[in-house]
């Protein structure tokens, strides 16, 4: 029963921190540290992944008629008028394309060295590090952008070339925990001159193929090393995935309303505060 606790606890860290600015994974890395899973590592390792399907659900349903590229109904860009191409919608299978080309640099990476840059930067330290870091590149991009009036106020307004530089900027959350896979994409896109809302439109679109892909690639390499999964480990898996979930459609409505009357600079204060903080619990404090 405390494991499930802890659990519990976990998935809602994980829906809270997913679609904020600063670092979901960042984030279950230093709960780790006060909040352990009786679990082996090869689980926990899995598990700090794959419960962001959860989160990723909520995406998927909030926002399913924006994903879903097929239907008569509301289809305002047919392939054509008559016939088969009346049910396809082509400005949703160009945003897929936009987002599919975004992901090429994390999906290259990740596939050939997840477990190289696990070893090396899954730790408290980077994770403050990165925290701080990117804590100040908000404070630095939002000011620069105070008076400036963005040059795409939609995807659709994207070019391909501006998808995948946003892409380019998703791979530094890719090897650096603690960055934020939608902190980095946000910044590469208000750098870039996204506007915030379609900036953080994007950045949830782009989490669907990523966060399955990767997910995939955790449970096949779990199920490589450990065989099988038991029950229990089932049951918080699923329960993680869950509360995650739930969450995540309260988080993602709140944020999506927040960034149409403010800005990112409070995430930004937020990531430098936490990142300092962490510098001193784990350098000064727990040694």
């Amino acid at each position: 029963m405390v494991e499930f606790i802890k659990v519990i606890i976990l998935g809602i860290v994980e829906g809270i921190t997913e679609w904020l600015p600063v670092s979901s994974t960042g984030h279950l890395i230093l709960v780790d540290e006060f909040l352990k899973l009786n679990v082996t590592d090869s689980f926990k390792e899995m598990f700090d992944v794959v419960i962001q399907l959860g989160a990723i659900m909520a995406v998927v349903v909030l926002y399913w008629s924006q994903l879903f590229p097929f239907g008569k109904k509301n289809n305002e860009h047919p392939l054509s008028q008559e016939g088969l191409g009346a049910y396809i919608k082509t400005d949703i299978f160009s945003m897929w394309f936009k987002v599919l080309v975004a992901c090429i640099p994390a999906v290259i990476v990740g596939f050939f060295f997840d477990d190289m840059l696990n070893a090396v930067f899954f730790n408290w330290q980077t994770v403050a590090i990165m925290l701080i870091l990117f804590g100040i590149i908000f404070l630095i991009v939002e000011k620069r952008n105070r008076d400036k009036q963005p040059k795409f106020n939609s995807i659709a307004s994207m070019p391909y070339s501006v998808a995948m530089m946003i892409g380019a900027f998703q791979l530094i959350a890719a090897v650096f925990p603690g960055t934020s896979r939608s902190g980095a994409t946000i910044v590469g896109a208000l750098l870039i001159g996204v506007s915030r809302v379609t900036a953080a439109e994007f950045t949830f679109y782009l989490a669907v193929p990523v966060m399955f892909g990767a997910s995939l690639l955790k449970l096949v390499k779990f199920f490589l090393k450990s065989g099988t999964m038991t029950g229990t480990e089932t049951g918080m898996l699923l329960l993680g995935m869950v509360v995650a979930f739930a969450v995540s459609i309260f988080v993602i409505r709140f944020m999506m309303s927040y960034i149409k009357k403010h800005d990112f600079t409070v995430f930004g204060w937020y990531r430098i505060v936490l990142g300092i903080l962490v510098l001193l619990y784990f350098g000064v404090i727990a040694k």
